[in-house]
């Protein structure tokens, strides 16, 4: 699978929106490990892809599902201390290249914790409050309102939001 989208504003949040459209349609992109090598380096957590067991892929859909259920206000008991445990591992290695520029490297662990880090600050932190869910009719997308009037309504203009401007538009128009 590949065309994942980052715009949640959290690698937290951008983890729990492998999986679209949750109440209808659930749409699984991690299907397989491969997948999450892939997300992991699209989501500039890691320069090269690292190997990826079906234990490791089962470990990242657990967290996945603790964050998406801490952030949307349905955790069940033991979500936060998986969160937790999960990110107190030791995160991704960075270092200053022999070019100047950034080295990410290490293993799932590694990339799971920073994800896990990134959602305990975000959970924990004065923007727990502005996270909202996308309000496309099939979207079940968490993002980050960063917006100055706190008015964003969509996780992405390019995508939902284009949508349902033009659903909106074509309904004034017939209607």
């Amino acid at each position: 699978m590949a065309g994942f989208t980052f715009v949640s504003g959290n690698l937290g949040l951008d983890l729990a929106g492998t999986v679209q459209h949750r109440r209808a349609d659930r749409r699984e992109m991690l299907e397989s490990p491969a997948d999450l090598e892939i997300w992991a380096v699209e989501a500039g957590i890691l320069d090269r892809p690292c190997e990826v067991t079906p234990d490791g892929l089962a470990a990242a859909r657990q967290l996945r599902e603790a964050v998406y259920r801490l952030a949307a206000g349905t955790a069940l008991p033991g979500d936060r201390e998986l969160v937790n445990r999960v990110a107190a591992g030791p995160p991704v290695r960075v270092a200053i290249g022999a070019d100047g520029r950034i080295e990410r490297g290490g293993d799932l662990a590694a990339v799971l914790s920073t994800v896990a880090r990134q959602a305990v600050e975000l959970l924990g932190g004065p923007h727990a409050a502005r996270i909202k869910e996308c309000g496309a009719d099939v979207c079940t997308r968490l993002y980050v309102d960063t917006s100055r009037g706190n008015g964003r309504r969509w996780c992405d203009m390019r995508e939902c939001g284009n949508r349902a401007k033009a659903a909106h538009f074509r309904a004034r128009r017939h209607g």
